[in-house]
């Protein structure tokens, strides 16, 4: 089987694409959606491009950290952040959120949460794809397949807390 690089999930969530992006943009809430996020360290107070974090994540009794910078924060529209370990590139996360409702009285968003593999063509692509290995004890070649599942879950926590208020 072909290695997978990208992969992308969506729910539609019946809520206004502001209030989704609001609870996604908060990365301190990753801890609620992920089921590999434990928590998070937000330098600063701000989202907005060029925002630093850093998740705190664990499969299984595995435990590792990675650093992250927001590349675009568009409440209402887009979200997203590059993942690294020690300083190579890792993966970058996204969501976009489009309104799909017919009826403006019954709002509805459809929400759709990327990735993408960044552990190519890169110096130092195939250390991290290691430590990756070593750290949450996925190959890479399987990392696309973990990730599908996590956001299947992820979107489906959104989705709940959302809709609940």
């Amino acid at each position: 089987m072909e290695r997978e690089w990208v992969v992308e999930e969506s729910t539609a969530v019946a809520a206004r694409a502001a209030d989704v992006y609001a609870a996604v943009a908060d990365v301190r809430r990753m801890r609620e959606w992920s089921p590999e996020v434990f928590a998070v360290w937000l330098r600063g107070r701000t989202i907005a491009p060029g925002a630093r974090f850093v998740g705190f994540n664990r499969i299984g009794w595995r435990v590792w950290f990675t650093t992250c910078q927001v590349t675009a924060a568009v409440p209402g529209q887009a979200f997203a952040f590059r993942v690294s370990s020690f300083g190579m590139p890792v993966a970058l996360w996204g969501y976009r959120f489009e309104d799909v409702a017919d009826d403006p009285s019954a709002p509805r968003t459809r929400l759709t949460e990327y990735w993408e593999d960044l552990r190519r063509d890169s110096r130092g692509a195939a250390f991290v794809s290691v430590l990756g290995k070593v750290f949450t004890g996925v190959p890479a070649e399987r990392r696309a397949a973990v990730n599908r599942a996590g956001m299947r879950a992820t979107l489906d926590r959104i989705r709940t807390a959302v809709e609940k208020g």
